[in-house]
């Protein structure tokens, strides 16, 4: 670290991962480990609480110290010590064997300042560092005599393919859904549930179907709180039920098309049941918009997933409930999940849907379009009551903006968007039209003609879609 880097930081004062020591090595293990605990930090010897640098004496002495210190701790933590004039920098990295203790206790990092860990802080730091799965801990209100009946025993056991002479006893031991002591585990507990809010009062999930795009009208609403399997199937329903319907008609015989891939559906409902955080007090939240289908789950990412290894690598926040959802073929294959959905929605013709990620929040929104109606196919809206005048039929104009409102696209995916089979003329001329208009934007407009070319939509497009949402409601 040289002096302008070293003035830097002390400029900053002390923080999130910066402390200050005037002089020795009083108290350096907490501080050590505390930053281990959290993101990592730098301890800079020779600084007053007031930023005023006084340094220290005796560097290769305290460096020799302070390797011990962090040896010390359990595990061992690695740091990096190096001087910077009078001024001796100890950089402690982001550690991979959290949790860290030293002298027999847990210190964890909080604003600029050091804590001890309480009993329930560590519990809660094992939790959030993936190291405690909830799912596997025993669930203290399920019994096995009031809770276990002849009725979802057979449920489960066909589901879960185990063999009719097995006992109950024997098969949960077998699938590690009883530990030792003889007590369910809280996956077992959701699996087998009538109620799931008897062992968790927001394991529910909560669905709402609203009028327009936002939430200012509630047109339907429905709770789902049986197993977790059961509520699997029963939110896919509803919300099969009110998407729109193709209805293709095939020489005599008729097909149903959903809007939306009912796969793609099944496995966004799928992950966000099996990997939401059930240690939450909020529930897992559906909503279903004219121009869009939410899903929402709380918890944020587990420990060690990224947005970046989203639909390439999984890590199930609940690895007990995910592994039996798949012996019960709920999940189609380990790890597949986002991807699939992607590559199920490419297939149907419609846009990928956007995932958001928040520490406590995952939302996957699916874009819902109106789709094309031509002699041969006619189109059944679930969307609305049947009492419920008609809003005007979207021009293509705007089926074109709602498209690219989601997502750049290229001509081609837009007219498979659309329910064409083909990029017509009309749509050519639409396109140059928006384009001229400022409405949508090349994404390579140094090249127009790349075989790479996508459209995104522009500020301008965006006002002028909100205006035209505004006039046909």
């Amino acid at each position: 670290m040289n002096q302008g880097d070293l003035s830097n930081l002390v400029a900053l004062g002390e923080g999130f991962t910066t402390e200050f020591k005037r002089s020795g090595t009083s108290g350096l293990g907490r501080e050590i480990c505390a930053f281990a605990n959290a993101t990592g930090g730098t301890i800079l010897l020779g600084v007053t609480d007031d930023g005023e640098v006084c340094g220290v004496a005796n560097h290769n002495r305290l460096k020799s110290e302070i390797q011990s210190i962090a040896r010390s701790a359990d595990p061992p933590i690695a740091v990096e010590i190096e001087s910077s004039g009078k001024v001796l920098c100890v950089r402690v990295p982001a550690q991979q064997s959290k949790p860290y203790s030293f002298g027999g206790k847990f210190f964890i990092r909080e604003g600029s300042s050091s804590q001890q860990m309480s009993r329930e802080e560590i519990r809660e730091f094992f939790y959030k560092e993936g190291l405690i799965h909830f799912d596997e801990t025993a669930c203290e209100k399920f019994s096995l005599e009031a809770d276990l009946d002849e009725k979802n025993w057979d449920l489960f056991r066909k589901r879960a393919k185990i063999p009719i002479d097995m006992e109950p006893g024997t098969a949960f031991g077998n699938l590690h859904l009883i530990g030792e002591d003889g007590r369910m585990s809280h996956a077992g507990a959701w699996l087998l549930a009538k109620d799931i809010r008897k062992f968790n009062v927001s394991a529910d999930v909560a669905c709402a179907l609203f009028m327009g795009t936002n939430k200012v009208r509630i047109l339907d609403r429905r709770d789902f709180y049986g197993d977790v399997y059961s509520m699997i199937d029963k939110v896919v329903a509803w919300i099969l039920s009110k998407i729109n319907v193709e209805y293709i008609i095939k020489h005599v015989k008729r097909e149903e098309r959903p809007e939306l891939p009912e796969e793609a559906i099944r496995e966004a409902v799928v992950n966000a049941l099996a990997h939401r955080d059930y240690r939450s007090t909020a529930n897992v939240q559906i909503y279903l918009f004219k121009d869009r289908l939410e899903i929402v789950s709380p918890g944020g990412l587990p420990a060690g997933m990224t947005e970046a290894g989203l639909g390439i690598k999984s890590i199930p926040r609940n690895p007990l409930l995910f592994s039996i959802l798949h012996r019960m073929k709920a999940v189609e294959r380990i790890g597949s999940g986002i991807r699939r959905i992607r590559d199920l929605c490419r297939e149907h013709g419609v846009a990928e849907p956007v995932i958001k990620i928040s520490d406590h929040w995952v939302t996957t929104t699916f874009p819902r379009l109106a789709r094309h109606t031509g002699d041969q196919v006619e189109t059944k809206s679930e969307s609305q009551p049947e009492s419920q005048p008609e809003s005007q039929p979207e021009s293509l104009e705007q089926r074109v903006l709602l498209l690219l409102r989601q997502a750049p696209m290229a001509k081609s995916a837009i007219s498979t968007g659309l329910g064409q089979n083909t990029v017509s003329g009309q749509l050519n001329k639409i396109i140059r039209s928006l384009v001229d208009g400022e409405l949508i934007e090349y994404t390579i407009p140094e090249k127009p003609n790349s075989r790479l070319q996508k459209y995104r939509l522009t500020e301008n497009g965006r006002s002028r879609l909100a205006n035209l949402e505004r006039g046909s409601s």
